[in-house]
């Protein structure tokens, strides 16, 4: 196959995905499965309290139990936190990830000629919201080819995480398996971002959640505005003025909700540059 062609394969899987309303992501460099790149980290040892927040912070295990299958795998499944990619998956390997309390949106999706669509139900593994709490360890195990009867019993029966190749376990069950799996460590074709805080990418994720939920609201809010005749229709020779004759509440939460977030990215960026207090 000639590179014309498969650089066509890759445009046209591209729009597929796209039409059919998925996100789509590219997975080259970080995919490579345990046949291309064995897990050769250290053995698993759990995160050292001083190394994240449990008084403020949720703690998460990911781990994929060894199997033959899974070793002979040339692409690992990604894995996602609030539409943010953080690893893929190999055969016998595990990693973790500090996180910010409140309800989060777990993918897991198989990549596919190096791209991958979150919502495309053909390579779609995992699509379930989680709420976490602080201080809290939760253990998401992963095989295609092992059945566990342990669930988590903080989830609902009817939870998506609580049956499946994907699943939330005990700590007891989860021990068992982790003391066998090696860290994923970001190497050449199995890059990761993960084994570290993203608390900063989850309080982002939240912000464009709520602004995202605001301006539908201020769609709303407008609507309303019109129909109680508080509206001021654009006049023929500006057809981009007029609005509301009011002020937005929306607008005012809107405007809050910026600021939030402009003090948290300075406070942010002070952390990170204590030498330079200018």
């Amino acid at each position: 196959m000639g590179m014309n062609t498969r650089a066509c394969i890759l445009c046209l899987l591209i729009a597929l995905l796209s039409l059919g309303g998925c996100t789509v992501h590219q997975s080259i460099g970080h995919d490579a499965g345990a046949f291309l790149r064995d897990v050769d980290g250290e053995r698993f040892r759990p995160v050292p309290k001083h190394k994240w927040d449990s008084n403020n912070h949720a703690l998460l295990y990911v781990y994929r139990p060894q199997s033959e299958w899974g070793d002979q795998e040339l692409m690992a499944p990604s894995f996602y936190v609030d539409g943010h990619h953080y690893v893929n998956l190999r055969s016998g390997g595990y990693t973790w990830l500090e996180i910010l309390p409140g309800t989060r949106e777990l993918d897991m999706s198989r990549p596919f000629f190096g791209i991958e669509g979150i919502g495309f139900r053909f390579s779609h593994l995992l699509d379930a919201e989680l709420t976490m709490e602080a201080g809290e360890i939760y253990f998401l195990r992963y095989s295609e080819v092992s059945e566990t009867d342990s669930m988590d019993p903080r989830l609902p029966d009817d939870h998506p995480l609580s049956r499946g190749a994907a699943r939330l376990v005990t700590q007891e069950a989860a021990m068992k398996e982790l003391r066998r799996t090696r860290f994923m460590e970001s190497v050449l074709l199995a890059t990761n971002h993960a084994g570290t805080s993203i608390v900063a990418d989850n309080r982002e994720a939240d912000y464009q959640r709520r602004r995202k939920a605001l301006m539908e609201k201020r769609k709303e809010e407008v609507e309303r505005m019109k129909e109680q005749g508080h509206y001021e229709p654009a006049p023929w020779y500006w057809p981009w003025g007029g609005g509301p004759s009011r002020p937005l509440e929306t607008d005012r939460k809107l405007r809050q909700l910026e600021r939030e977030r402009q003090q948290r990215l300075a406070a942010q960026e002070g952390e990170g540059h204590w030498w330079w207090p200018f």
